[in-house]
């Protein structure tokens, strides 16, 4: 009888206990509603955030788009949401870079919301999609004209007792005025025709263009291009700059501030080129990379075909190989050795600098084509380590793959995160059965899809690999043109893929590739140069004098 009533008073117990939780779960509610204003003119299709952070200094929103965020952020897809209504977020919404905000310590925050605006778009491969818009922005979705933001409100935050925030997205990003042109810098921007067929809706590209000291003094003078590649920017290439900027103090290591560029740039003696940065975002990512892609569309094509000539017939170039040359370090150090490759017998030679994966192999520190998991190293009996996505220059990871899936999840569906690791599927990889880039690695478990590893070979984005496939057919046309250089310690692992080309090309034969590999060590990061940006133009510019054939224009040199 005894054991019977202990067995009752257990039981009793336990259901109070399961009550207990249950009515602390309810108390407990998570929610962020995020409301359009009735002042709206049309309903919404995009992405909603919200951003929480400590301080508003400044503003949430504009901390937060790297997974070096010190902000907490949540997303929820919307589509068609009508003016006066809402979409809600919890505490089951994925986030970065707690998973739920039920881990968010107390605290006292500010919590902000914002929109991302996104565009219908019937492409002319048959699909449909939904993406944002590029605003001639470079795909930053907290500066991007047009998209929507609330206020930060200042609020004491509790999973423990739960809270409900309201906010309403009654403010919008205003229109930028774009730099004006001045003596030596030129803004080039113009509706492109082969990207506006695709895409069925204008899409614009252009260039910023840095004149020679000079240049309206000898108006019979032509001259040889630097085409520099890189992200997104409106600032003239290689930082140059008049006047002193608070971008001087982050200037990196082995360059130098632009005013001191300004400076050298006009000196007597120094060498008179034009210098020529691209602008081609896309929906996916700030840069299209400079090459045709299922995804994005033809923009090698646009770049080659319309941006090029324009360029030409506006300014007084050298429309000779010899004279046209590239540089451009990580995106734009991949761009600079596609241009290349892809085009061997229309530019004279480029100067690569640390470079996105050039060899897939080592795709950062993952080879896509015989690893089981982006996440997990191969190999390894439990307990098995993360794959790191970024260290420091002493080997401290600071952040994983797994982590880096997680942030992209979280900022856009279907490939719509706007940051590097879908860039590359967009540019690289095929179109899913949805219109939209297929993965090459599941954001959750990090199983890679080797039909689209495979695709992203056999299509040419791996370099390396199309070099090895076609060297016999386009190897005297680079011989001596290719100069790559990278860190020992590049923050990203892309010396890996360095090492791994520079040992095809130094065992090449009929002809042997003529170029030169350089590596900064010790402990040299990503961004490490030898040479600063004055010091390349020279370089350069000795190169492009040492090739000119016989008889070739030598007005530029005065």
């Amino acid at each position: 009888m005894k054991s019977c009533r202990l067995w009752i008073q257990s039981c009793w117990a336990t259901l109070v206990i399961v009550l207990a939780c249950s009515v602390s779960a309810m108390a407990s509610s998570i929610t962020f509603t995020v409301t359009l204003p009735v002042t709206q003119k049309e309903a919404v299709t995009g992405r909603v955030y919200i951003v929480i952070a400590r301080a508003n200094d400044p503003a949430p929103i504009q901390q937060v788009g790297s997974w070096r965020s010190k902000t907490e952020l949540l997303g929820v897809d919307v589509q068609g949401l009508m003016p006066g209504r809402a979409a809600t977020l919890d505490a089951l919404t994925l986030g970065y870079p707690f998973k739920s905000v039920r881990e968010l310590p107390p605290g006292d925050y500010y919590v902000q919301a914002l929109l991302n605006v996104y565009t219908r778009f019937q492409r002319a491969d048959g699909n449909v999609i939904w993406a944002h818009m590029d605003q001639w922005e470079g795909q930053q979705f907290n500066k991007s004209p047009g998209n929507l933001y609330s206020y930060a409100g200042h609020f004491h935050l509790d999973p423990l007792t739960g809270y409900e925030i309201r906010l309403t997205l009654n403010h919008t990003i205003p229109t930028t005025l774009p730099p004006g042109d001045t003596q030596y810098v030129k803004h080039i921007k113009f509706q492109s025709k082969l990207l506006s067929q695709f895409w069925g809706q204008p899409i614009s590209i252009g260039a910023t263009v840095l004149l020679p000291e000079g240049y309206e003094a000898h108006p019979s003078a032509h001259y040889p291009v630097v085409y520099e590649q890189g992200h997104f920017s409106l600032q003239p290439p290689f930082g140059f700059a008049t006047e002193p900027s608070p971008a001087d103090a982050r200037v990196r290591e082995g360059r130098i501030a632009g005013p001191e560029l300004y400076k050298r740039w006009i000196a007597p003696g120094f060498p008179r080129m034009i210098a020529v940065t691209f602008q081609h975002p896309t929906v996916y990512f700030d840069d299209s990379y400079a090459v045709n892609s299922a995804n994005n569309g033809p923009y090698g094509d646009a770049l080659m075909n319309e941006l090029v000539p324009y360029i030409e017939e506006h300014f007084r170039t050298i429309r000779q190989p010899y004279a046209r040359v590239l540089t451009g370090g990580s995106t734009g150090g991949w761009e600079s050795l596609a241009l290349q490759v892809f085009h061997p017998d229309f530019f004279g030679g480029t100067w690569t600098f640390f470079p996105d994966p050039v060899d897939f192999s080592r795709y950062q520190i993952v080879d896509i084509y015989n690893d089981n998991s982006a996440f997990l190293a191969p190999n390894y009996d439990p307990p098995v380590p993360e794959r790191p996505m970024a260290r420091t220059v002493e080997g401290q990871v600071d952040v994983t793959m797994r982590q880096t899936s997680q942030l992209e999840d979280v900022l856009g569906t279907h490939g719509r995160s706007g940051q590097q690791l879908e860039a590359w599927e967009a540019v690289y990889g095929p179109v899913g059965p949805d219109g939209y880039p297929k993965p090459l690695w599941d954001k959750v478990t990090g199983k890679i899809d080797p039909t689209v590893a495979a695709y992203m070979r056999d299509h040419g984005y791996d370099l390396r690999y199309y070099l090895e496939q076609n060297w016999p057919r386009i190897g005297p046309q680079l011989t001596g043109k290719l100069h790559l250089y990278c860190g020992d310690m590049d923050n990203f692992y892309l010396n890996l893929a360095v090492y791994k080309l520079e040992g095809f090309l130094r065992g090449v034969t009929n002809p042997a590739y003529g170029g030169s590999f350089e590596y900064g060590r010790p402990m040299k990061g990503h961004g490490w140069s030898p040479l600063n940006q004055a010091e390349l133009l020279r370089v350069m510019a000795d190169y492009i004098s040492k090739h000119a054939p016989a008889g070739a224009d030598g007005s530029w040199k005065y």
